[in-house]
């Protein structure tokens, strides 16, 4: 019997971010939003499929329209996110693009570290308050 064919445009489970993961058939939605939780950009991926891959992507399709005339604004000022992204190459890529961010370290990473004493390196800078306030500004207001 012949397999089904897709539809035009790349629909069907694969179109459509539809993947297998502990919980079953699901979809992940990876989401920038700005600090009034308006969405910056938005990538729908098949559930199974790890977080922090599409870390540079979904910044790199922040477009931000200026007010007049200019380019889309492509680059956060700042970003908070969680422990998911707290590895090296998001970190480095965040740096590279100067991007000042506030990503708590994870407490394995943190524990191994520790276990090097002076050859583990230092800790990377974390504000709690900031990423406190960062994570409070981002919760609609009720004004």
């Amino acid at each position: 019997m012949a397999e089904p064919r897709r539809p035009l445009g790349g629909g069907g489970a694969g179109g459509e971010g539809l993947g297998r993961s502990r919980g079953g058939f699901t979809t992940k939605l990876h989401l920038s939003a700005g600090g009034r939780c308006r969405p910056l950009s938005l990538i729908v991926t098949p559930g199974q499929r790890a977080d922090c891959t599409q870390f540079k992507p979904v910044l790199e399709r922040i477009h931000v329209p200026r007010i007049g005339r200019g380019r889309p604004r492509r680059k956060p000022d700042s970003l908070a996110t969680d422990k998911v992204y707290s590895n090296g190459p998001c970190r480095e890529y965040l740096r590279r693009r100067a991007i000042r961010h506030t990503i708590p370290e994870k407490t394995d990473s943190q524990i191994a570290r520790l276990r090097r004493w002076s050859r583990g390196g230092r800790p990377p800078g974390f504000d709690e308050e900031r990423y406190k306030n960062a994570t409070l500004s981002s919760e609609p207001s009720t004004d």
